[in-house]
């Protein structure tokens, strides 16, 4: 059976990351999580106290990252590496996401994590999502997706995600913080969000992770079988 590449684009908050596991775990596909890659980035240049506005800075730090995805076999996830360092659950902390949408602007860092993100797909039978996956990174793909909800569900989804990791975090800052990634997401010079034309929208406003899964995974296996 042959194999394809499932890209799945669209704004935080609304489901992308859930649907591609579980999408990849029901077709035995690889899941590659792009947003944790420039998470990732993000928590290095916070770290090392690189100036993101200076190129010659962020061109240095990129040549000092690694990154790699591991099969955790207790989670049954892939989880993400930063030079052999596991920070899969670090790199989901609000101040990681209020800088995250700045640094996956700039061009240098689109080139580089691109370049990765599209050597992990030269062997097909990949699940990635993201904001530029089906526009950018593979414009080729079989099977495309665009997901969108409406703003307060996507702001309650996340509120509940961060209060479990901190009980302090208000539901004011995430929808501040849901609207600011949403602005530079859309309007940055270098691979905006914006669905492609062959892309499939999924509204999942008011349908359950069960029946999103459920249209998924039928027109996939559309796509893989032909029929």
């Amino acid at each position: 059976m042959k194999k394809i590449i499932i890209t799945i684009d669209g704004w935080s908050s609304c489901g992308k990351s859930t649907l591609a596991k579980q999408l990849a775990k029901q077709l035995g596909y690889v899941y590659i999580d792009s947003g944790a890659m420039y998470r990732a980035i993000t928590l290095y240049f916070l770290r090392n106290h690189i100036n993101w506005l200076d190129a010659e800075q962020v061109n240095n730090a990129l040549a000092e990252i690694t990154l790699a995805f591991k099969f955790n076999n207790k989670t049954e996830q892939s989880e993400i590496y930063l030079n052999e360092e596991n920070v899969e659950y670090v790199i989901r902390d609000l101040v990681v996401a209020e800088k995250v949408s700045e640094v996956a602007a700039i061009k240098e860092v689109r080139i580089f994590a691109v370049a990765q993100q599209q050597k992990m797909g030269e062997e097909k039978g990949i699940v990635m999502d993201g904001r530029d996956i089906g526009t950018t990174v593979f414009p080729d793909a079989e099977l495309k997706f665009f997901m969108t909800a409406d703003i307060a569900v996507r702001v309650q989804r996340r509120y509940i995600e961060m209060f479990g990791k901190n009980p302090n975090t208000s539901i004011d800052d995430v929808k501040a913080n849901l609207e600011m990634r949403d602005y530079i997401d859309s309007n940055r010079e270098i691979s905006p969000l914006r669905k492609a034309a062959d892309a499939i929208e999924l509204d999942n406003t008011s349908i359950t992770i069960e029946e999103q899964l459920q249209i998924a995974f039928k027109l996939a296996k559309e796509k893989i079988t032909g029929k």
